[in-house]
Order: structure tokens, then sequence, then C-alpha cells
């Protein structure tokens, strides 16, 4: 998985031979640097820049391009190099066109790739101003073993500040050299295109439009349809082994047709849009903000995020917030290192002299000393703490704005509950926090359909705040956990797209099963005992293995007549009660093959009960996201790894919406059956 760095921090690389791509969104001179122990540029041959691209395993560009691919060889390194430092200038600080600062741009972003294009880590340099050349990052040798760091430190003073600050004494010679090999890759450069057209206006006027078979002729001059856009959302699920949120974010990516190779040429436009494909309206603008007071931060507003549809602009919003909160935390955590670092130097400083250690030399280096990192981490906790307020004002306006999959269960929109007529795009699995930001939450987000079963465990769990919770409490508290998953999946489908299957072996979750059973929800009473498990999970294997032939074998309409083509969820509990071999194996081919052809599991179980099939069931596990009946730090964001608390949904103490929401469902799966 790609690691996001942020400012300071540092991953391992495991590869010797690696690319480091550059984009800048504006033309952009990069350079690397090498550097000893300490740092140093020992002469102008060890800098790599366009008017010397190759160094001993060092490859750059030899102009300035908004986009750059340099090629690093760390086994070709001498041992006299212990660092790789990246560089970026702008050719406008230094008599090019274009910017004259990075706070005028878009933020860089560097990414260290194989060989193959795998992401090995990745930078975002943010929080330029003035700058005009920035040390974007380095690769630096450790005790033997490479690592790559994320740096962002810049320069107003261009390339010959930076050479300097690195100890060169040939910086400014250096820095001219550079800047009269960019001008000369600019001059003999290809122009930039033009400007590109807004959004749905994506004709040339070249020729007449293009006509396909069956589309009429446009007259000449009218521009031809907007090309439509299609493509399946793209993103991870974030994890410590447990992906966070589905699919991830992202919006539709633009699909573009070619136009009619038969098109006549004339003085209309050329219709890039497929013969074929239905066209549409782009998506409307999001919502703007209302005007900010004179130096206070703009307010903020629910969906103003990129997205095809309110539905999407909000799920992305929830993400942007989750990707925010997780970034100013890493912040704030490598702020307190750094001072505790740099105290504990300053003791060791003051204390490697034995004439200060003892009397008031001592004493006052000490004080001094804890006094500045007292005054480092009051500024980083500054900095959180204002983030985090804003973070909470915006969440204040997102979640009454968010739909009924994405809320939760106290939001006054369950009361106006109708049975919805599409799928969502996600569903809410319940809520997420950090330590350092207590006061907000961020709603755990998955998508749909979902891709992998769901683990309520039901084992004894350390409560976070140090209650304690006995074994029979937390079983029912992990049943009625999952039937609050299985009541949100059941009211966000259409009627008749979802079907729940119970299997409880010895009867033991009844009681928590309540609202299923009594609501006629249930496409069958729960199944109980040997015979009871072993029934279900044939009907349901026989059922992945008939869509999958019909599937490979092109023929979805083959299924036998009145086949059942909804989502089928089953839920397990108490297992592995009730379950033999042969059970066992069936229920892994579930989890395996099921989710592909429509069929999802959610277990309700204590991993422990089941230790003596041993190594057995350990992919089982690890195939399931884990949730928790309680608040638990077990899942991880895929940006910098932070252990996030999960907090699993809660209905409101003598509340009945859910039950009022699964009546509705089951009266319109008995309208949609008739």
């Amino acid at each position: 998985m790609t690691a996001e760095l942020v400012r300071g921090q540092n991953h391992p690389l495991s590869q010797s031979r690696l690319e480091v791509r550059i984009s800048a969104g504006t033309p952009v001179a990069a350079a690397a640097a090498l550097g000893d122990e300490n740092g140093r540029i020992h002469g102008r041959e060890w800098v790599a820049h366009p008017g010397a691209p190759v160094q001993p395993g060092l490859e750059v560009s030899r102009q300035a391009a908004a986009d750059h691919r340099l090629a690093v060889d760390l086994d070709a390194m001498t041992d006299a190099v212990h660092r790789v430092s990246v560089l970026l200038a702008l050719p406008a600080a230094h008599g090019g066109a274009g910017p004259a600062r990075f706070g005028a741009v878009a933020a860089p972003f560097v990414a260290v790739t194989g060989l193959d294009g795998t992401e090995v880590a990745s930078y975002t340099i943010t929080g330029l101003e003035a700058e005009t050349a920035v040390v974007a990052l380095e690769l630096y040798r450790r005790q033997g073993a490479w690592k790559v760091r994320a740096v962002g430190q810049g320069y107003a003073g261009g390339l010959a500040e930076l050479f300097a600050d690195q100890g060169l004494s040939e910086a400014v010679q250096l820095a001219a050299g550079i800047d009269e090999a960019v001008a000369r890759g600019l001059a003999r450069s290809v122009q930039a295109p033009p400007p590109r057209p807004a959004e749905g206006d994506r004709s040339r006027q070249a020729a007449a439009p293009a006509v396909g078979p069956d589309q009429g002729a446009a007259p000449q001059g009218t521009p031809g349809p907007a090309p439509s856009y299609g493509g399946q959302p793209v993103g991870g699920q974030p994890v410590g082994g447990q992906p966070v949120g589905g699919q991830g974010e992202g919006g539709p990516q633009p699909a573009y047709g070619g136009a009619d190779p038969h098109a006549t040429s004339g003085g209309g436009p050329v219709n890039y849009s497929h013969p074929r494909r239905q066209t549409s309206a782009p998506p409307p603008p999001p919502p703007a903000a209302p005007p900010a007071q004179p130096g206070q931060p703009a307010r903020p507003v629910a969906g103003d995020a990129t997205g095809w549809s309110m539905e999407e602009r909000l799920y992305n919003q929830v993400w942007g917030m989750f990707e925010d909160l997780a970034r100013t935390t890493a912040a704030y955590r490598s702020a307190v290192d750094f001072a505790e670092s740099r105290m504990d130097k300053e003791l060791e400083q003051a204390l490697s002299d034995p004439r200060s250690r003892i009397g008031g030399q001592g004493d006052g280096a000490r004080e001094a000393a804890r006094t500045r990192y007292a005054q480092l981490v009051d500024q980083a906790r500054a900095s959180l703490d204002r983030d985090v307020a804003q973070l909470v004002a915006e969440a204040e306006v997102v979640e009454p704005a968010l739909p009924q999959a994405f809320a939760r269960w106290d939001n006054p929109c369950w009361h106006a509950y109708r049975v919805p007529m599409e799928i969502p795009m996600a569903l809410r699995l319940g809520d997420l926090r950090l330590p350092e930001a207590e006061s907000i939450r961020i709603p755990m987000l998955l998508r749909l359909p979902l891709e992998r079963g769901l683990w309520i465990d039901s084992g004894r769990t350390d409560a976070l705040d140090g209650s304690f919770t006995d074994s029979h409490d937390m079983r029912r508290l992990a049943v009625e956990t999952a039937v609050a998953h299985a009541a949100r999946l059941l009211a966000v489908y259409p009627a008749g797209e979802f079907t729940v299957h119970v299997i409880d072996p010895a009867g033991s979750g009844a009681q928590a099963l309540a609202p299923l059973t009594q609501t006629g929800v249930l496409a069958a009473p729960p199944a109980q005992g040997a015979t009871g498990v072993t029934d279900v999970l044939a009907r349901l294997t026989q059922r992945v293995d008939l869509v999958q032939m019909a599937l490979r074998g092109g023929a979805p309409d083959a299924l036998p007549p009145g086949f059942d083509t909804s989502q089928q969820l089953l839920i397990v509990n108490d297992f592995p009660h009730g379950f033999d071999d042969r059970a066992v194996n069936q229920l892994r081919y579930l989890v395996d093959e099921g989710p592909s052809v429509g069929v999802h599991l959610m277990m309700v179980a204590d991993r422990e009960e089941s230790a003596g099939y041993g190594p057995l069931l350990d992919p089982l596990w690890r195939s399931l996201l884990r949730l928790t009946a309680v608040p638990d730090d077990h899942l991880a964001d895929p940006w910098v790894g932070h252990a996030w608390t999960y907090e699993p949904p809660v209905v409101p103490p003598g509340s009945q919406v859910l039950r009022q929401v699964l009546t509705q469902v089951a009266q319109a799966r008995r309208t949609w059956n008739r």
C-alpha cells in the first residue's frame, strides 16, 4: 500500500532502482542533489540538473515541464553519498514565463515508485507561499538502509539560496547555469495548447458534426451534444487490516467516444460523443459558501465537494473530512515527537559537561529545554485545535444533510422513511474518532454493493474507557449490532432487492433478533441446529454455483424460473456452534466466492471459540471486515495509519425507529411479491 507522507515523515525503501515522479500543474525545473552524511553538497558535479542531466545513479529531465520522471539507482551511489535531495524550481522566478511563486500554483505532488510504476510513497507539498525553489523530498541512507523523507522546505531566494543552504560554495554560479539550461529548453519546447474549454464544450471548429447511425444530421454551425461521462468510481478502504469506507472516494471519470470517421469536412464542429451513447448534462455546480467575515474562515456548506449528485458530493465531503483530520493529527503528533527529540538532545548536551550537571547552570539549561518543549507543543496544539474547530463546524452542517444511508439512527430523516427506488452508493457502519479530537466523529462509510463480509466480534474486548462487559452481555450487544447493520442494509435497498437469512444454531440470539423476526423481513425463520445450518449453506452454495456458471457461460438469462436475483445476506450467530467440517468449508466458499455474485456474510462470532480449527480459519477472519459491539481502536486510515476508534451504530434508547423502518420494508416487500 502506498505511504502518503506528511512533512517530516519517513518510509523505508525496499528497492534500489526507483523513479521519482513529479506532477506540478505548471512547468517546473527538476534537479537532484547528492549530499554527504551531513547533507552538504561537495561540488557542482554532485547535482544532476537540466544542464547536466546525468550523474552516477541519477538522471533528470533536460527542460522544464509540468510532469517529470527522475531515474534513481541507489546501488550506483558511492559510499560518500548519504542523501539524494529532489529539487523543484519555477522557471518564471529565474527569467522564464509563468507563475513567479509556488503559492500561486497547485500544490506539487511527488511520488517514489518502482520501475513497474507501483507507488512506494507519495507527498503533496502544501503550505508554500513566496518560495520559488523547494526541496521536495530526500532519499537518505541510515545504518545501511535507504529511506525516503518528505521535506517540503522552500526558499524564496530560489536555487541559489537553496544550494547555499546545503553548503555549496558555487551556489550562485550553478543556479545561473541551471537558469540558462532551462531557458534553452523553454526556447525549443512546443508551445502550450490553448486553454481547455469548459466541461461539456469539447468541440473543435474544424469539421461538420459526426453523424452516427442512430443520430440525425445536425445543421452546419450548430454544436454537437456534450460528451457523456461514465466509469465506475474507485477508491480505497482504509483499514489497519480493515478498510474503512468501501471502495473509497472519487467521482465518475470522463469517457470520451471517438468521432465518426465518415464525417464530412465543413465549417461545423466535430462531435466527439459516441454515436450510441446517450448524452447527459454535466452536474450542477456545488452550493457556494456564503461570504465570510473579514479575517474569518469561510463558513462550511454541506455538499461543497465534487460529485455528480448531492449524494456523491456528501460522500466525497465526508472522505475529505476524514483525510483532513488524519493529516492534521499526523502533523500534531509529528510536531510533538520533534519537540520531544529536541528536548532530549538539549538535555543530553546540557548534561554532557560535568560542570553543568549540578548547580544553577544545569538547572537553568534543563528548565530552558522544558520551556522550549512546552512552547512547541502548545503551538502545535493550537494549530490542531484550530483545524478541529473548523472540522467540527463542517460536521455540524454536513451531519443533518446526510441521506438516510449515511445518517445516524437518531437523524430525523428516519421518521420520514420511505422505501428507496435506487441503491445508494455507500452505507454508514458507525463513526470514527481520534483521541486528540474527541469533539468530532467521522461517519464510517462503506461502498455498496458489499465486496467483503462483515465480522461482528463478540469476544472479550478491553473497553477504552476501562469498563467491563461480561461475555453474555457482549454476545447480546454483538447480535444487536448485527441487527442494526442488517436493518440499515434492508432499508437502503429497493423493495425485493435484498434478502436476509439467519443461522442461529442454538437459538441464543432469539431476543436480539426479534426486530427482524417479528417484522417479517426475513426470508425464513432463523435456522437452528446442525440440520438448519446444513440446509441454508447448501441453498446459498448452490446459488453461487448457478450464478457463476450462468455468468461464465454468457447466459445470465438461463437461470431457473423464479430464481431470486436479489442480493443475499447471511447472518451467522454463535459460530462455530452447529458447524461440522463440511459446513465450515461451505462457509469459507461463500466468503471467497459469494460477494462477486451477490451473496454476502455477516458473522457474529468470538474467534477464540474456533481456535480448535487452528490456522484453517485464518483466511476466513482476514477476509472479513472486523467490527465491534463496543468502541475499539482497531481500524487505521490509508494515509498515515492512525489507530481510529470505531463506535458502532446505536439506536436511541426507547426509540422504535428501527422497528418502524423494518415494518415499512416488510410491507413494501409483500406488495412487491404480489
